[in-house]
């Protein structure tokens, strides 16, 4: 037996079993979880040192990650994405 201490690697899931998983929940939180993934993207695109706009745009995307984020974990404690 061989032991790994490496963190697991995410897979891909196929469209349908996506499709299966997204039809068992409400829609304001499929909604919140779209929300969430594209403000996570927004926050990282932000890099170095930024200026008055960029921090304004990256603080507005960290507020919509935050809401999202609040819809999330009131469904369940484990959905909130994680900047």
């Amino acid at each position: 037996m061989i032991a790994s201490s490496s963190p697991l690697v995410p897979v891909p899931i196929p469209d349908h079993v996506a499709a299966l998983i997204g039809s068992c929940l409400p829609a304001h939180v499929l909604q919140a979880e779209i929300e969430a993934d594209c403000a996570a993207r927004e926050v990282y695109r932000f890099r170095g040192p930024l200026c008055a706009e960029d921090r304004a745009d990256r603080e507005h995307a960290l507020a919509a990650l935050a809401r999202a984020n609040k819809i999330l974990a009131k469904h369940h404690p484990q959905l909130p994405v994680r900047p």
